[in-house]
């Protein structure tokens, strides 16, 4: 299973249907969850929900600037490789603060999409695309070009 654990909900609808339509799509090769933490004004809590939320038996990866840069092919190998040795993948995307040392020290890697900033709900998004693209290459699907 796929489980994607963040800190906050959508608000816009055009993101809301992005990300449904991904959801979607991916629900096709593998059992997706997405787990929507309350957000909350003191960094301090959310840190602290998150971290009461991370499954240590799950494979956690941490979405974080500090990690590894993939390609979509290094990615979707990733991806390919864990599931193999462990049935869940959770992927953490944090607060808009980010994430501290404590939860990046219960994550068993941790992962960089750029070293740009992206907006909580489009960067959802853009994990839900990387992951659907994955399983394209995976399964030597049309799609990723």
């Amino acid at each position: 299973m796929i489980k994607i654990l963040c800190v906050g909900k959508i608000k816009e609808k055009y993101l809301e249907d992005l990300i449904a339509d991904y959801v979607k799509r991916i629900s096709k090769y593998m059992k997706i969850e997405i787990v929507e933490l309350k957000d909350d004004p003191i960094y301090e809590k959310e840190i602290n929900n998150l971290s009461k939320s991370i499954n240590l038996k799950d494979y956690n990866v941490a979405l974080d600037l500090r990690g590894l840069a993939f390609s979509s092919e290094e990615f979707a190998n990733f991806v390919d490789k864990t599931l193999v040795i462990n049935s869940n993948i959770t992927f953490i995307i944090g607060p808009s603060k980010g994430l501290n040392e404590e939860i990046l020290e219960k994550c068993n890697k941790v992962i960089s999409f750029s070293n740009l900033t992206f907006p909580h709900g489009l960067f959802r998004g853009i994990l839900l695309e990387q992951i659907y693209r994955a399983f394209k290459i995976m399964h030597n699907e049309s799609y990723h070009k």
